[in-house]
């Protein structure tokens, strides 16, 4: 576990710990010179928009926990809000673009294009199963943040 990773592992409130996903999330975007926007209301269905080549990008902002599974973490795709009669459970299709999700355990950041997401939770494997499963597998390093970017239209000038 990285420094960051414990330090994130410390937050005991779940809204400091999705503060602290947001900064980190922010400041992957930052680092490679991509405009971040931010709604003014906190009732957007998404946390940021990017600006890359010209093109908007509507980001949900996500942390993901360990999955039950080793060698995994899982984040949840759908918002839930508390109402006065009960949970109101929605998904985010044609509400963002993309999810951002910080994985504290591993400490990495992924960029997940909605119609990738599945429709409640995604499990992304960074590590090979006990059992050798291969099939229907989301693997880390088809979502790494670095690796999706060029998908969007970024080509950083060498």
């Amino acid at each position: 576990m990285t420094n960051r990773s414990e330090q994130f592992a410390s937050l005991e409130e779940p809204q400091k710990r999705g503060q602290a996903a947001e900064a980190i999330v922010k400041s992957e975007f930052v680092s490679y010179g991509i405009s971040v926007l931010s709604p003014e209301y906190d009732n957007e269905p998404y946390d940021l928009v990017v600006e890359i080549e010209g093109d908007f990008h509507r980001i949900q902002i996500k942390t993901a926990f360990e999955a039950t599974t080793d060698g995994a973490v899982r984040f949840r795709t759908r918002s839930t809000r508390t109402k006065s009669s009960g949970y109101e459970r929605e998904g985010y299709e044609g509400s963002v673009d993309l999810f951002a999700v910080y994985a504290p355990v591993c400490d990495e950041t992924y960029l997940i294009p909605i119609e990738d997401a599945s429709k409640t939770q995604m499990t992304i494997r960074y590590e090979q199963s006990k059992n050798n499963n291969v099939k229907n597998i989301n693997w880390h390093e088809d979502y790494l943040f670095h690796e999706i970017l060029p998908s969007l239209g970024f080509n950083p000038t060498i």
